[in-house]
């Protein structure tokens, strides 16, 4: 009995022996350690490998400075002055002592091609004397207005330079609600600044701005001097020209708008090629059709726009539109509100046809519509 009971000894002497060496050196070979322990788990950390530097389609995801590379050398400053104040009779021997008060301007462009043509905002070399504008690089050129368009705010500026560097558009159409949005200008005067934001709407119309108006509207910061200047895309292509932002203090609040640039290369090539801009137009006034007037004309909704007035022996008139038919389509195109027809008939070459679907006392008809030339817009007496 002595000796089983030694033999039993030494046995548990030598499993508490391994035991304790195997909990030591190795305790991962016990599995139910953690089971049996109340001590909280290890917490594993989840690293997340480092992005290359070319990303998704060439993108990276923590920086832009690729796309401000490739497109900040085609953005320029543009400083314009102008003669406020005359001499008596101009004469030169009178300004020789009254003198002449001149006015300075400041704002953004951007170079659209390399022989020499800058895109930026009617509203910024409107009325100028003297326009000069700014390059990347440091070098400093007069710079001519080729063409205007104030109805779209929008004009072209042309340096005799050549091989400049000119920015790649990018399709305006394609942007969503929540794309990455970069602006580029030089605001107030302190030299070329990037701001970064989202697109937060796009074909934002009836603001006032305008006459026709389908714009990008960014939290992009945009401030003064900052008018003309790029919008562009995370790759560095032009997505807009920066133009207005709602702001009571002058500054920037998060709600900055740039046309579309679809509309500037329309504006741009039609002025290089003529020196201004053709639009259509049929000569009509139309107004929005809402729940009131749906219920005034027994129309069954708010669909299209309404025909409030039609100019006599205009192309619509011509054709037999009627005041109080509701526009229902141009070519195609459904109408939603009565800006939109504005910026669809615009965009028809004069001297072509169009199809208006229309819908008169209920019924619906299809009149063919000689598109004439949209009349310039009158200049007002100061």
């Amino acid at each position: 009995m002595l000796r089983l009971w030694l033999l039993f000894s030494q046995a548990v002497t030598i499993c508490v022996a391994a035991l304790f060496v195997v909990a030591t050196f190795r305790p991962e070979w016990l599995p139910q350690r953690a089971a049996l322990s109340n001590a909280p788990p290890v917490t594993v950390v989840q690293q997340v490998a480092p992005q290359p530097q070319g990303g998704s389609g060439g993108v990276r995801l923590d920086s832009y400075y690729d796309a401000v590379q490739r497109a900040a050398p085609s953005v320029v400053s543009v400083f314009t002055a102008k003669e406020v104040r005359q001499a008596p009779f101009n004469d030169p021997l009178f300004r020789r002592f009254f003198g002449a008060e001149r006015a300075t301007g400041l704002g953004s462009g951007v170079i659209v091609s390399a022989s020499g043509y800058i895109l930026t905002n009617n509203h910024v070399v409107e009325a100028a004397d003297e326009i000069e504008v700014a390059l990347t690089d440091g070098s400093r050129m007069l710079a001519q207005v080729v063409g205007a368009d104030p109805e779209t705010d929008l004009a072209v500026l042309r340096v005799k330079a050549d091989k400049l560097p000119a920015i790649s558009f990018g399709t305006s159409e394609t942007l969503r609600v929540g794309d990455i949005a970069l602006a580029i200008g030089n605001p107030l005067g302190v030299g070329q600044t990037v701001t970064a934001g989202i697109v937060s709407a796009v074909d934002r119309s009836g603001l006032g701005i305008n006459v026709f108006e389908n714009f990008i509207q960014t939290d992009a910061a945009i401030n003064q001097g900052n008018s003309g200047g790029a919008l562009i895309d995370v790759r560095g292509n032009l997505v807009g020209i920066n133009t207005a932002i709602v702001s009571q203090s002058g500054g920037s609040i998060g709600i900055g708008f740039a046309i579309p640039a679809s509309t500037a290369k329309t504006v741009l090539e039609q002025i290089v090629r003529t020196g201004t801009v053709a639009r259509g137009w049929i000569g009509v006034e139309m107004q929005d059709v809402t729940a009131a007037t749906a219920a005034s004309f027994k129309l069954s909704g708010t669909t299209g726009a309404l025909i409030s007035g039609v100019l006599r022996n205009g192309p619509a008139d011509k054709a037999g539109v009627k005041p109080g038919d509701v526009l229902l389509s141009v070519e195609g195109k459904p109408v939603h509100q009565a800006q939109s027809v504005l910026n669809t008939v615009s965009a028809l070459p004069p001297g072509s046809n169009a199809k208006l679907a229309l819908k008169r006392q209920g019924q619906d008809l299809e009149l063919t519509v000689a598109v004439g030339k949209r009349p310039k817009p009158q200049v007002r007496a100061e």
